[in-house]
């Protein structure tokens, strides 16, 4: 590609800003012009993602430059927000907010800018047209590719789910539960019933589904003594057999390349380390079980962002992200 897309990064030095640069290093139709971090300007990014020693000599801005094309925030949640109003960027520069500041409908105007919710699989041509994103929760994401199907065809009852995550999810900000001496050999369930998600999971399954209300989801999270990746399991009552419902999933899915439906039982290697989703049912009278599986930095994070910034562009959807599952 001649003219590659110019990258500007906000909050550079985190996790899902590591991952982002990783994956636009490798990108054919990319080129990363700055990384801006506060705490971290003037330094090598290699200084803080040491895996990318000799990979690049690029060092952190404490500069914000308009000579992009596309600006990723890669910043705590209400900082977005907060960096949105405090600086003006230019109309022509598109953004991708990777917090949850925009992606209710009632908060998700700025300035001037809307943000579409950047969930391909049901806006993949909203988001072709537009010029500013707001992309997905990680648990949001695994739990409502489970769920999205059954939401178009009307028949999502009260669903109860569960879901483990590993420590990435927590951010690199340190605290009890994120050192290794908590986390090893040991699991835990926080925000039981309140996750911050829930609401943008209701929002998204009530525009699919073209009702107002939804059931009532059941979230419990659970924290995973592991580095990266959610397993969502979902349940509720259901008449459809297993074939019909196999059907309606592969129907839903078909041209959507980063989702996997499986017919044998998934396991969390298979999509670490991918943008990929992988989705199994299980059936057991009435009721259904829905697994479902993402790496929450890539397809829950910073990959599905560069999957959005593709379609934003008219590049391929699957460009830079054909990665490999860390299998072994």
């Amino acid at each position: 590609m001649e003219n590659k897309v110019r990258v500007g990064i906000i909050g550079g030095a985190g996790y899902t800003g590591g991952e982002l640069i990783r994956i636009l290093l490798n990108h054919p139709s990319a080129e990363i012009i700055y990384i801006h971090s506060k705490s971290n300007a003037g330094n090598k990014v290699s200084s803080v993602h040491h895996d990318l020693l000799g990979e690049t000599d690029l060092e952190f801005s404490h500069q914000i430059g308009h000579n992009i094309d596309v600006l990723f925030l890669c910043v705590g949640h209400g900082d977005s927000k907060i960096f949105m109003e405090e600086n003006d960027i230019p109309k022509n520069i598109k953004t991708i907010s990777l917090s949850q500041d925009f992606r209710l409908k009632e908060n998700s105007e700025i300035k001037g800018r809307k943000f579409i919710y950047g969930l391909p699989e049901i806006n993949r041509e909203a988001i072709r047209k537009s010029d500013n994103i707001s992309n997905p929760g990680c648990f949001a994401s695994s739990i409502e590719f489970g769920l999205l199907p059954l939401a178009k065809n009307k028949l999502l009852l009260d669903v109860y789910s569960t879901g483990i995550t590993g420590s990435t999810g927590a951010g690199q900000s340190k605290s009890e539960t994120t050192h290794f001496s908590w986390r090893e050999n040991n699991v835990q369930a926080y925000k039981s019933l309140k996750h911050q998600h829930i609401n943008e999971i209701n929002e998204t399954l009530s525009s699919v589904s073209g009702e107002k209300e939804i059931p009532s989801i059941h979230f419990v999270p659970w924290r995973g003594d592991f580095t990266r990746g959610i397993f969502i399991t979902s349940q509720l009552k259901c008449s459809e057999t297993l074939s019909e419902l196999y059907n309606l999933y592969e129907q839903f899915y078909e041209g959507h390349p980063f989702i996997k439906i499986s017919h044998e039982p998934i396991f969390l290697k298979q999509v670490v380390n991918t943008n990929n989703c992988f989705i199994n049912l299980e059936q057991v009278g009435e009721i259904v079980v829905i697994h479902s599986a993402i790496d929450n930095l890539l397809k829950g994070a910073s990959g599905q962002a560069v999957q959005n910034m593709n379609l934003m562009f008219g590049l391929e959807e699957t460009e830079g992200l054909k990665l490999k599952a860390n299998y072994f």
